[in-house]
């Protein structure tokens, strides 16, 4: 279906509304015509005899009211009609975006996500509102006139649109160009988004390698793409109003040299003339407008080809037909053969044959070196992604068959990126549990070792964190992460390297939030500390996406030449006091370790 239609369909939904508008711009049109059709009486009656004066005037008077009526109700219920659609067409792309799998976000950037949702969609809106409501308004208007031309004069009419087929095909001809350039606009915009969001997001990691130089030279390269880009539509659009200009100067040329020979034989009045050209010049103003109005609309089809194009980007991770709510977890998770790589080879962490057992209550840490696979085999748990083979399975369930919701209602997440959100504290503790009582949200945050330092805050639970929770401690942050999960009191928690990047006092208290969060859960825990993992009751050992050692601390650190005994080792040289006459040592036992 073709990007215009698609959007049609989500107008169809307000047909009072556009009943309403089109009623007005019927009105709109009829009294357009009638005005040069006044003209006619105002010369030959009004000018020469005075006859018809009140008649005339009163009749003038109302038409200008009509038309104004019939222009502003058009105008409103378009432009209203135009931001329904837009909300709907908003709405609908941010949380299609927002059901897509984790592969999605890790092709896209947030700044190309953004400009599809506020640039491209906006120019709908214009398509919809106003391009869409001057195309039916001005075309009523150029029917009527047209239609005035005739009833005076057949011939002198035909004379006059022998310039119409020399008008239709620079419009159109113009129109494919502009849909291309605006194209290029759109995406030249995207990347200038992307570049002024990542530059913002890092603006401390700029400030620290004193690279605004750099960074404001890749936005003014951006920026100066946009303006060439934008260069190049508004040089297509320039061409149509001098065209339309000299096209409607043939048609007034050829309505003048004919007219005067029918008056001079009597076949036409001087009012009936001045009508006539009159309806001609009216005719000009819609056929202008309606030039643009092509070119506005290509600009909108092209915006929503690339909206229309995520739409209908479907996520790798559905829902199969059929789906059923998972029960409570109480038995076992299992990872049955299971393998997976990424398809556009980026991150290249795949997992090959990965079998293990998880009972209810257990922790199980998963270690090995940066690349190994660690975090990619934790997300496919909670289906961020989906298994290229094999099944994991929740008391014998393979997850494939039960609702993403139900799934992930039972899984808490604490990641080493705390991701926080620019609201109040109790509200970013209470994200996953919506409207849990305060007594709750403290309780988890005294568990989570949090509420002293939230109370020294200037308006304690209700103070605003900033993005990201910039306005806090590493520490603190991950502390409200914790008070999160513990919150949402899912069975089930994934610790990804919760506890790095810490100073000691911060991780003494983030250790201690982690071991009440683990308290009676089955948790998955990635560390890169190995003596936080000790006393898990399984240990898996990831070596390239395999498998390779699976057991506990005691027996994995006696394997002689076991890849688990070897990281250990090299910690323990790394924290002894002595350290710098081991540096050698260690470097041969990572030599060895990648062998």
């Amino acid at each position: 279906m073709s990007p215009f239609l698609r959007l049609l369909r989500y107008a169809t939904p307000h047909k009072t509304v556009m009943a309403g508008a089109a009623v007005a711009m019927v009105v709109y049109g009829a009294s357009s015509a009638a005005l040069a059709y006044l003209i006619k009486p105002i010369i030959d009656d009004v000018l020469t005899t005075r006859g018809k004066l009140a008649s005339i005037t009163t009749a003038l008077l109302i038409v200008y009211l009509l038309k104004g009526l019939g222009s502003y109700f058009s105008s409103y219920l378009m432009e209203g009609l135009g931001h329904r659609v837009v909300m709907v067409v908003r709405n609908q792309l941010f949380r299609h975006m927002l059901d897509q799998s984790a592969a999605f976000f890790a092709r896209r950037t947030a700044g190309q996500l953004l400009s599809r949702i506020n640039n491209d969609v906006g120019l709908v809106q214009r398509a919809v509102s106003e391009t869409i409501g001057d195309l039916a308004r001005e075309s009523l208007t150029l029917v009527g006139s047209a239609a005035l031309l005739f009833y005076y004069d057949a011939k002198l009419a035909l004379v006059c649109m022998t310039a119409a087929p020399l008008v239709v095909y620079p419009i159109v001809r113009l129109g494919k160009r502009v849909r291309q350039v605006s194209r290029w606009s759109q995406e030249a915009q995207e990347h200038m988004s992307h570049v002024a969001g990542e530059a913002f997001t890092g603006h401390r990691i700029v400030k620290a390698f004193g690279a605004e130089g750099r960074e404001a030279t890749k936005f003014e390269r951006a920026s100066s793409t946009l303006f060439r880009t934008n260069l190049k539509v508004t040089r297509v659009l320039a061409i149509l109003p001098p065209l339309m200009e000299f096209l409607g100067g043939v048609a007034i040329a050829g309505a003048l040299w004919y007219g005067s020979r029918e008056i001079a034989q009597g076949r036409l009045t001087a009012g009936e003339f001045t009508s006539f050209v009159a309806a001609l010049l009216l005719m000009y103003g819609p056929i202008k407008k309606l030039s643009r109005v092509n070119a506005n609309l290509q600009q909108a089809m092209s915006a929503s080809d690339r909206i229309f194009e995520l739409l209908d980007t479907h996520t790798e991770v559905t829902e199969r037909p059929g789906a059923v709510p998972l029960p409570p977890f109480t038995g076992a998770i299992e990872f049955s053969d299971v393998s997976f790589g990424y398809e556009d080879g980026v991150g290249r962490s795949t997992l090959r044959g990965v079998s293990f057992s998880v009972r209810a209550g257990q922790m199980v840490a998963i270690v090995g070196r940066s690349g190994a696979g660690k975090t990619t085999l934790v997300n496919l748990l909670p289906r961020f992604y989906d298994v290229t083979t094999g099944a994991i399975t929740i008391d014998g369930r393979d997850l494939r068959d039960v609702t993403l919701a139900s799934l992930r209602a039972q899984i808490g997440m604490v990641t080493q990126e705390t991701v926080l959100f620019d609201d109040t504290i109790a509200a970013n503790i209470a994200y996953g549990t919506p409207g849990a009582p305060m007594a709750a949200i403290e309780a988890a945050a005294r568990a989570a070792n949090a509420h002293d330092f939230i109370a020294a805050q200037p308006h304690g639970y209700k103070t605003t964190i900033g993005e990201r929770g910039q306005r806090l401690s590493g520490g603190q942050r991950q502390r409200l992460a914790i008070a999160r999960a513990l919150l949402k009191n899912s069975p089930l928690l994934i610790l990804d390297e919760a506890t790095s990047a810490l100073d000691s006092e911060s991780e003494r208290l983030v250790q201690q939030a982690l071991a009440t969060l683990m308290m009676n859960r089955t948790s998955f825990v990635i560390a890169h500390r190995l003596s936080t993992v000790q006393k898990a009751d399984a240990i898996i050992v990831l070596e390239r996406g395999l498998v390779v050692e699976m057991g506990k601390h005691d027996e994995l650190s006696q394997r002689p030449n076991g890849v688990y005994a070897r990281l250990h080792q090299m910690q323990l040289l790394e924290t002894r006091p002595d350290a710098k006459e081991l540096k050698a040592e260690t470097r041969r036992l990572k030599a060895e370790s990648t062998l």
